[in-house]
């Protein structure tokens, strides 16, 4: 169920990493994080590309309220959006990449379907 990983985290902490990373992702079309991280973005990311598809006023602001930059709800308008129009969702893909060095924590790349 997404949404249940506490990620070490207080709320507030864990919402702005959240954010902070869907935007990187939206922005850049893949980015590698741990694999509980890159669980926990994808919903967020593919609500953020649903909410594109309806292009309203509602749902720009809707955008604009959870995403860091305003130049990356734009793009998921213009550019994401359309790209995905014809889909019902299945927008990202996770690939594991296999143990961190560090702490061999489970590492993954979280990307934009082409």
């Amino acid at each position: 169920m997404p949404g249940t990983r506490k990620l070490g985290r207080s709320t507030d902490h864990r919402m702005a990493m959240l954010r902070n990373q869907v935007t990187a992702l939206l922005e850049n079309g893949r980015m590698e994080t741990t694999l509980a991280k890159a669980k926990e973005v994808r919903p967020m990311a593919e609500k953020m590309i649903t909410l594109g598809k309806t292009n309203t006023l509602h749902s720009r602001r809707q955008a604009l309220a959870f995403l860091t930059k305003e130049d990356v709800v734009t793009k998921v308008f213009a550019e994401l959006a359309p790209k995905y129009a014809d889909r019902n969702g299945g927008y990202t893909r996770i690939l594991k990449t296999g143990p961190r060095r560090g702490d061999a924590a489970e590492m993954a790349i979280i990307e934009l379907v082409d």
